[in-house]
C-alpha cells in the first residue's frame, strides 16, 4: 500500500504529494485525511495523507516508509482534501497552506494524545482493558508500544474509548475532578465488613455508596449534600471502593445563558424569500441567493427559519459574520433559537476554546456554527445551508496566504453538498449585485422594514458652511442640538468615526513636518491615554515630542480627529453624557466587545462612540440618533472601491437608528456633500447608486467589468524593490495577450511598511486563458531564485484593496 503525502514544508520543489510505503501493521488503520510522520531529507516531518494507492512510479529501493501514524481518526474529510486542491489552484498557494488553514491552531502546535475510557473496563477487549489496568486515562503512545492500534480504532468507533489531544502551548485539557463509586457491590460489602467500628464515618459513607453503585459525583457535592468530608473521600479511595477521575470539560465561550426565543411571524416579502430558499433545499439544488434587504428588514429571521428547515432535514448550517463585534449579538440570537446546537468560532476565543469548539463540530455534537471568516472551514460532513451576513464586507477576504475569499469557499461547499448559499446585505458588493442582475445568483429582495417602521430621516451637514459661520467645534449645530434633545429624552445614540486614536497626525506649524513612523511611510497617530504616538501598521510607538524633530520649534500641534478626541470633546460639550467608546484600543481584552455592548444595551450609557465595528448588525430599541462625524474619511482613500465603501458604511450606520418603535434620525457631517456616494446614502436606495457606480467602473475598466490581479514586490532596498517589480511586470507583459492591461510597476499607496519598500503591478483582464499558467511560472521564478535575494512577492487574484 502506498500513501500519497503532502509534507509540512512550504517550499516550491516539495509542493506535490510524495509516495511512501505503508508498513503492513498500518494497512487497516491508515486513512486519507490523517496526519503521519514521514522521513524527509535527514529528519522526520509531519505530513497529510491525501490519497492511498496500490502503485507508485518510485523504484522499490528508493521508496521510504511512513514512520508513524499520528491520527487513527482522520482530521480532514474527503471534501476538505478536494477543497485544498481547488484552493491551491484558485489562490496560487502551496497545497500544505490550504490544508493547514482548515485546522485549528491547536492541531498545528505541539501536542500529546491521551485515551479516555467511556465504559466499564469489563466491556473492553481484554488486551485494551489490560493496558488501562485501574486507570481511566492513559497516554496514546502506550497503545502504539503495545501494537493494538487496530483494536483501539474499533473501540473508538464503538464509542467505548475517546482520544483527546492535549496541546502543550494551550495547557492541559480543561477537566473536572469526579468521585466515582465502584460498580462491584460484593467488593463494597467486603470492605465494609473489614473496616473497624472506629472508622464510623467511612462505614456510613460506604453504606450510602451501596445505594449509588457506579455513579459519579463532584467532591464538593459529597461534602455539601451528604456530609462526606474530603479526608473520608480520600480514605475510601485508598480502600479501592471508589476512584477519583479527571473528566474533560469543554471550555464555554459563552459568558451567560440566553432566554429561548420562538420564530416570529414573517412579512410577505420574508415569506417569499424563505420559500425560494426552502425550494432549493428540498430539491438539493446548489443555488446562490443574494438576499438584498434594507436595514431592519428582518434578514436574520429569514436565516433562522431557513436553518430550522435544514435542521429538520438532519443537516448542518454555517453562518458567517464579518466582525468579532457582531459575533456576540448574532450568536445570542442563534443560541436563543437553537440552544446547545450552536458552536461559535472567531479570533476572540482562546486557542483552547477554538479547539474545543472545533472538536464539538467534528464529533457532530453541534449543528450550527456562527463565526468569522475561518468558520467557513467548519468540519461538518452534511451541510444543508451556508450564510454570509453583510456579504459585501472586505473582512471576508484573507490577506495572507492562502488568499481565499469566504464567499468563494461557501459557493464551492454549496456545490459540493448541493445546498443553497445565502449572501445577505443591505448594500451588496457591486460584483454580487451585478451577478444577481445577470441571473448568476438569484435575487431576493426585502424592500420594507420588518415592523413597517419608516427609515430614519437623514440630514447632510456641509461642514464648510459651519466653518464659515464661525463654528469650529467637531459637532455641527444640527448634531449638537439633536444630541441635547436625546439626552433630555433619555434616548440613546451612536456616533461614528472611522479613525481610532486622539488625532490622526502631529504637525509642526513652523516647518510643516509631520511626525512619521520610522519603519513605514505613514504618519503616527496620537493616543492620549498612553501619551504616545503609534503606527497602526507595524505597532511602532514613541513618546510625543516636545519640539519638532526637524527644526526644534515648540509649535507642534495635533491635527485631525480620532475617537479618543471626540470622547473628550463630548465630555466638554455635554458633561452629563455617559459614553462607551468601542475601537481596537478599548476592545483588546477578551470578551470586551460583548461587555461593552451589554452595558450599552442595559442603558448604562447614552452614547456609543466607535469605529466601523459599530456600523453594522447592532440592534438596540432605544437608539434614535446616529451621527457620522466625518463621512470623508473613507472617501478619500486611493482605492477604486472608496465610493462603494463609503456608501455601504453610511447606509449601514444609518440603519442602526429607529429600528423599533421610536423614530430615527441621522446626521452626516461632511466636507464634500455633493459627492454621489454621500447624496445617495441619504435616500438609502441602492439601485441608483449601483447604476452610477457601475458607469464609473465601466469607464475606468474596474471590477465587475474587468478582473483585477495585484502583484506586489517588497524589499529592504528601494532600488532592488523597483528592479524586481519591473522584472515581474515585464515577464507578465511578454507572456500575456494584448487584450490584458498591465499598469505599473508603481510604488504602493503606502510605499514602506516595517522597513520594507513596496512596489506593485496591476493586471486588468476580461478573459485570459493563459493567466494562471503565466502567474504560476512567475511564482516558480520567484520561489526558485528571487526569494534568495531577499525579495518577497505576493500575487492576489482578487484583491479587496489596491
Amino acid at each position: 500500500m502506498i500513501a500519497q503525502v503532502i509534507v509540512d514544508v512550504s517550499a516550491y520543489p516539495v509542493d506535490r504529494p510524495f509516495d511512501y510505503r505503508v508498513p503492513h501493521q498500518m494497512h487497516d488503520l491508515i486513512e486519507a485525511g490523517s496526519r503521519v510522520k514521514v522521513p524527509f531529507g535527514h529528519r522526520d516531518v509531519l505530513g497529510f495523507i491525501v490519497g492511498l494507492s496500490d502503485e507508485t512510479d518510485v523504484p522499490v529501493n528508493k521508496i521510504k516508509e511512513v514512520s508513524k501514524l499520528v491520527d487513527i481518526e482522520p482530521v480532514l474529510t474527503t471534501e476538505m482534501l478536494e477543497m485544498a486542491k481547488w484552493m491551491t489552484h484558485k489562490t496560487l498557494c502551496y497545497e500544505i497552506d490550504a490544508l493547514q488553514v482548515m485546522l485549528p491552531a491547536a492541531l498545528r502546535a505541539k501536542y500529546e494524545k491521551t485515551v479516555h475510557i467511556l465504559v466499564s473496563s469489563a466491556d473492553l477487549e481484554p488486551q485494551l482493558a489490560t493496558i488501562f489496568g485501574d486507570k481511566k486515562a492513559i497516554p496514546y503512545r502506550k497503545f502504539e508500544q503495545a501494537d493494538v492500534l487496530l483494536d483501539l480504532k474499533r473501540a473508538v468507533k464503538a464509542q467505548q474509548l475517546q482520544i483527546i489531544t492535549v496541546v502543550k502551548q494551550q495547557g492541559a485539557i480543561k477537566s473536572i475532578r469526579k468521585f466515582v463509586v465502584s460498580s462491584d457491590e460484593q467488593f463494597l460489602n467486603q470492605q465494609l465488613d473489614a473496616l473497624s467500628n472506629r472508622a464510623r464515618k467511612q462505614k456510613q459513607a460506604i453504606e450510602w455508596m451501596k445505594q449509588h453503585i457506579g455513579e459519579r459525583f463532584l467532591p464538593q457535592e459529597l461534602i455539601d449534600d451528604h456530609g462526606i468530608s474530603a479526608s473520608v473521600q480520600k480514605a475510601i479511595v485508598d480502600l479501592g471502593v471508589a476512584t477519583f477521575v479527571e473528566e474533560e470539560l469543554y471550555r464555554d465561550p459563552f459568558s451567560h445563558d440566553v432566554q429561548k426565543s420562538l420564530p416570529l411571524a414573517l412579512t410577505d416579502e420574508q415569506q417569499e424569500a424563505l420559500q425560494a430558499i426552502e425550494n432549493s433545499m428540498n430539491h438539493d439544488v446548489a443555488t446562490t441567493f443574494l438576499l438584498h434587504g434594507i436595514t431592519g428588514s428582518g434578514k436574520t429571521e429569514v436565516y433562522l427559519q431557513a436553518i430550522s428547515n435544514a435542521l429538520a432535514k438532519g443537516k448542518e448550517s454555517i453562518v458567517l459574520v464579518p466582525e468579532i463585534a457582531l459575533t456576540p449579538q448574532m450568536t445570542e440570537r442563534f443560541r436563543a433559537r437553537f440552544g446547545e446546537l450552536v458552536a461559535v468560532m472567531h479570533s476572540g476565543l482562546s486557542q483552547g476554546e477554538k479547539y474545543d469548539e472545533w472538536r464539538k463540530i467534528q464529533r457532530g455534537e453541534v449543528k450550527v456554527v456562527v463565526g468569522a471568516r475561518s468558520a467557513i472551514f467548519a468540519p461538518f460532513t452534511n451541510v444543508g445551508l451556508l450564510i454570509l451576513d453583510e456579504e459585501h464586507e472586505s473582512t471576508y477576504k484573507q490577506e495572507d496566504t492562502p488568499r481565499y475569499h469566504a464567499r468563494d469557499v461557501a459557493i464551492w461547499r454549496g456545490r459540493y453538498y448541493n445546498c443553497p448559499v445565502i449572501l445577505g446585505s443591505a448594500t451588496p458588493a457591486l460584483e454580487s449585485y451585478a451577478r444577481a442582475k445577470k441571473r448568476v445568483y438569484e435575487l431576493l429582495t426585502l424592500n420594507n422594514r420588518a415592523k413597517n417602521q419608516v427609515l430614519p430621516s437623514v440630514e447632510i451637514v456641509d461642514m464648510r458652511d459651519e466653518l464659515h459661520e464661525g463654528n469650529r467645534s467637531m459637532f455641527s449645530r444640527s448634531l449638537a442640538e439633536a444630541i441635547r434633545q436625546r439626552l433630555k429624552r433619555k434616548e440613546q445614540m451612536v456616533l461614528f468615526l472611522n479613525r481610532r486614536g486622539f488625532s490622526s497626525f502631529v504637525l509642526c506649524r513652523d516647518c510643516g513636518t509631520v511626525v512619521q513612523c520610522k519603519n513605514c511611510d505613514i504618519s503616527l497617530t496620537y493616543h492620549r491615554n498612553t501619551e504616545k504616538l503609534k503606527c497602526h501598521y507595524c505597532g511602532y510607538e514613541e513618546h510625543v515630542p516636545e519640539q519638532c524633530p526637524q527644526c526644534q520649534s515648540e509649535h507642534i500641534r495635533f491635527f485631525g480627529t480620532g475617537t479618543q478626541k471626540i470622547e473628550s470633546e463630548i465630555y466638554k460639550v455635554f458633561p452629563e453624557a455617559r459614553v462607551i467608546r468601542m475601537d481596537v484600543d478599548t476592545t483588546r481584552q477578551k470578551g470586551a466587545h460583548e461587555r461593552l455592548l451589554t452595558d450599552f444595551g442595559e442603558g448604562k450609557a447614552d452614547i456609543l462612540l466607535g469605529t466601523q465595528m459599530i456600523a453594522k448588525g447592532l440592534d438596540f430599541p432605544n437608539i434614535t440618533l446616529v451621527g457620522v462625524m466625518s463621512a470623508d474619511t473613507s472617501l478619500n482613500l486611493p482605492d477604486f472601491r472608496a465610493a462603494e465603501r463609503t456608501y455601504q458604511l453610511l447606509t449601514q450606520v444609518s440603519g442602526r437608528a429607529g429600528r423599533h418603535d421610536l423614530p430615527g434620525e441621522v446626521v452626516i457631517q461632511t466636507y464634500t456633500p455633493e459627492h454621489y456616494a454621500i447624496e445617495m446614502a441619504k435616500d438609502q436606495i441602492f439601485e441608483p447608486f449601483f447604476e452610477r457606480e457601475m458607469t464609473m467602473r465601466r469607464r475606468s475598466s474596474y471590477p465587475p467589468y474587468y478582473f483585477v490581479v495585484v502583484i506586489q514586490v517588497t524589499h529592504e532596498d528601494v532600488m532592488k524593490c523597483a528592479e524586481y517589480a519591473t522584472m515581474a511586470s515585464d515577464f507578465v507583459r511578454m507572456n500575456l495577450s494584448q487584450q490584458v492591461q498591465i499598469i505599473g510597476p508603481t510604488a504602493s499607496s503606502i510605499s514602506r511598511i516595517q522597513n520594507r519598500y513596496r512596489y506593485q503591478c496591476l493586471i486588468k483582464y476580461k478573459r485570459e486563458p493563459q493567466l494562471n499558467d503565466v502567474l504560476k511560472q512567475l511564482i516558480k521564478l520567484y520561489r526558485t531564485d528571487w526569494i534568495k535575494k531577499g525579495v518577497l512577492m505576493t500575487v492576489d487574484l482578487d484583491p479587496s484593496t489596491i
